[in-house]
């Protein structure tokens, strides 16, 4: 089954006919809208980014029987040449900060994989994309410009959730890639300071239509 789960963006965009499942898990519940596909919501009942359960999210997608996952996010751009309204699919995650894992107790270790052959199909969805590195802060605040600096060197969009979301997918054997629609500029990027958290919201409205045609193409691909 495929999987989709975002955040800011999703919420604005026109869904399929989806019934809502509360799934119990190890780690808590979590509200998922299945049919054909299955779809969680982020930041569903105004949840901030650090305090998502990452955990109890991945786990009930799993259990929903889930086995290719799409992750959409929203982000800042790091590079003036990647625009308000572009999307970039992740190549590759950094985060210096704590990522969630469901192994608290026991050892073991997995590869940050991005699924390639999910990354190509999505690139035959949006031609126009651009391949890009996805740096995670943990948020709530917005990075200062002297992070935004040090960091853009070797990272292209910023965010707070999709590297543990695809860390999470990896520990459980979902197969899953992330695309990212730039909502803003990141604080000090293309002569703006930082980011406005109302005026975000209201280009993440704007871009409803656009989140909505992807899950279409994104569907009618992989379901």
């Amino acid at each position: 089954m495929l999987g989709i789960i975002g955040g800011t963006a999703l919420l604005q965009a026109q869904l399929p006919p989806l019934e809502r499942e509360e799934i119990a898990t190890p780690f808590g519940k979590a509200e998922i809208y299945i049919g054909d596909i299955a779809i969680l919501k982020r930041h569903q009942h105004q949840t901030p980014p650090h305090k998502i359960n990452y955990r109890a999210n991945l786990a009930a997608m799993k259990i929903a029987g889930v086995d290719q996952l799409i992750i959409i996010g929203s982000v800042g751009s790091m590079k003036e040449e990647l625009t308000p309204g572009s999307i970039v699919l992740v190549s590759d995650i950094f985060s210096t900060w704590d990522i969630p894992t469901l192994h608290e107790h026991d050892i073991f270790h997995v590869s940050p994989m991005i699924n390639q052959d999910i990354l190509i199909s999505l690139e035959e969805i949006i031609p126009d994309a651009k391949r890009g590195v996805y740096f995670q802060t943990t948020g709530p605040r917005f990075e200062t410009a002297s992070e935004i600096a040090h960091f853009a060197e070797h990272t292209d969009v910023v965010g707070m959730t999709v590297a543990s979301e695809l860390t999470l997918a990896n520990e459980l054997g979902i197969r899953c890639a992330a695309l990212c629609t730039v909502d803003n500029y990141a604080n000090g990027i293309g002569g703006e300071g930082a980011p406005d958290y109302e005026e975000i919201i209201k280009i993440a409205k704007q871009n409803g239509d656009k989140v909505t045609a992807l899950i279409k193409g994104i569907v009618e691909k992989f379901a």
